[in-house]
């Protein structure tokens, strides 16, 4: 297992600023009752497993297990799409206005249960109460409000009049947004008509299991949303399904590209959000305070692990010492600990295997040359926590500059002209995201029709909206999620009904 403390590096307390925060800690007994064991929803039912392995979740601040849960098997799954199957014909046969009761109404129980959500949901994946409670659940809620405006709106969708549902739709989520995720995946796929059979990440099924009690809460039908536990295993059987006409899968790029090579051959529609390597480009007339916010934003939202983080700086010669200067004094007031406190920035890294392989990235980034820097800051003495790291001297060759550390580590680089820049962000096998900081439009625009990348952000970062779309190109795989595109992957659009 990795050490927990990283960095050969004396510690010292965590400031804030020019001024010290006394904790406003967030009360765990609200995320309400968890319990010890937890199997399958299935047929609008919690069911045993028909297996007898379990796995555990385990908070990673404390290391404490949270709850076991249930492996999915084979036969666990042929359940799951069964009751999918049947609840299939009611279900996509119901008028959109009366499918978007139910999406309004689970949007509204979200909305009502927020606190509880993000408190659970801080618990089992580590990420800050702040952003749980100020990003993940707004936008859980908002992509059910948003896809329920939809529900009737099909025709308008621009894929022809009437299009119909694929039927069941099995999705498979990852566990750095665990409930925006689900909501990524289940708001359009209810919306247009579909049924659900989803398996959450292996570390963070609790708040999977927490969105099945809102759906039985919401009166939805049995069986129009089911959900399966268990790790890579039960993940694999269901993409691998039969009788499943979508999949649906957010995770890393190897796993993606074995799920496509899977389901080759057959008439499974797939959609893959992948691993990303953004580049985050400052031009020498960005506003500094504000590009430096962003790049903040940018890698150590959620402890870095974000498909679309910002991991590579690509910043213009010129300003390079001012702007690492001025992101050293930023990065020494980020305040790394406890995620269930509210003035907390930085939480716990998701879990040791996690922890072990940003370590062995940050310890290859050493090796090969390039120099590392993280402010002093004192670590929590259980739990799985790493520094907020940034790197200079690094190379377009280094593996840090090539492969997705998934953590709390920037990489920078440094361009002389738009054209260089527009090369190095580009040399990279991913296309999910990257930023733009320059106060001329025009260069914005030059820069972004260049860039290899789905989503272009100028100015800001990591900002999203249930009304746009969102997805990759190359590895970062294919397929939109959010806005009228993310109707589309749900959609048979080659057999309307006219």
């Amino acid at each position: 297992m990795a050490k927990k403390k990283n960095i050969e590096e004396p510690a010292a307390p965590q400031r804030g600023g020019l001024f010290s925060y006394a904790p406003a800690p967030e009360s765990p007994a609200a995320a309400g009752d968890i319990a010890t064991s937890y199997g399958h929803f299935i047929g609008g039912e919690f069911v045993d497993s028909s297996g007898n392995e379990a796995l555990k979740t385990v908070n990673p601040a404390t290391e404490q297990v949270l709850a076991e849960f249930a492996q999915g098997t084979e036969e666990d799954v042929d359940r799951a799409v069964a009751a999918a199957r049947k609840a299939f014909t009611d279900w996509s046969a119901l008028p959109g206005s009366e499918r978007a009761k139910y999406l309004f109404r689970i949007a509204r129980i979200i909305q009502e249960r927020s606190r509880e959500l993000a408190v659970l949901e801080s618990i089992d994946n580590g990420k800050p109460i702040r952003e749980t409670r100020d990003v993940d659940l707004p936008l859980v809620a908002a992509h059910f409000f948003y896809y329920a405006g939809w529900a009737d709106k099909l025709d308008f969708a621009g894929y022809g009049p009437n299009p119909r549902p694929l039927g069941v739709a099995g999705q498979v989520i990852p566990w750095n947004f665990p409930l925006l995720m689900l909501a990524w995946k289940i708001a359009p796929a209810l919306a247009t008509g579909n049924t659900v059979v989803l398996k959450p990440a292996e570390t963070t099924p609790l708040t999977a299991l927490r969105f099945a009690e809102i759906c039985r809460q919401a009166g939805l039908p049995k069986g129009v949303v089911n959900i399966v536990t268990g790790d890579g295993r039960t993940g694999a059987a269901l993409t691998a399904h039969p009788d499943v006409n979508k999949v649906a899968f957010t995770g890393s790029t190897p796993v993606g590209r074995a799920i496509a090579k899977q389901i080759a051959g057959t008439r499974k529609k797939l959609s893959l959000e992948l691993g990303g390597k953004a580049a985050n480009i400052v031009f020498d007339d960005a506003p500094i305070d504000q590009a430096v916010e962003g790049i903040v934003n940018g890698i150590f939202f959620n402890q870095g692990h974000v498909c679309c983080a910002g991991s590579r700086l690509l910043v213009q010669e010129s300003i390079h010492d001012e702007l690492l200067d001025a992101l050293k004094r930023r990065m020494g007031t980020l305040r790394v600990g406890d995620p269930l406190d509210k003035n907390t920035d930085i939480g716990a890294i998701n879990s040791a295997a996690q922890l072990a392989r940003i370590t062995a990235l940050t310890d290859a980034g050493e090796a090969e040359g390039a120099e590392r820097w993280s402010p002093a800051c004192e670590l929590p003495g259980t739990g799985f926590w790493f520094r907020p790291t940034v790197f200079t001297g690094v190379s377009q060759a280094h593996r840090i500059a090539q492969e997705e550390i998934f953590g709390p580590v920037l990489s920078v680089l440094t361009f002389r002209t738009p054209a260089e820049a527009v090369e190095k962000a580009n040399n990279t096998p991913f296309g999910l995201s990257a930023g733009i900081w320059t106060e001329k439009g025009s260069r914005i625009l030059w820069t972004a029709n260049r860039l290899k990348a789905g989503v272009v952000w100028a100015n800001t970062f990591n900002k999203f909206d249930p009304t746009s779309p969102f997805g990759g190109y190359k590895e970062s795989g294919y397929g939109r999620e959010g806005g009228r595109h993310g109707l589309e992957p749900y959609l048979n659009v080659e057999a309307r009904d006219v």
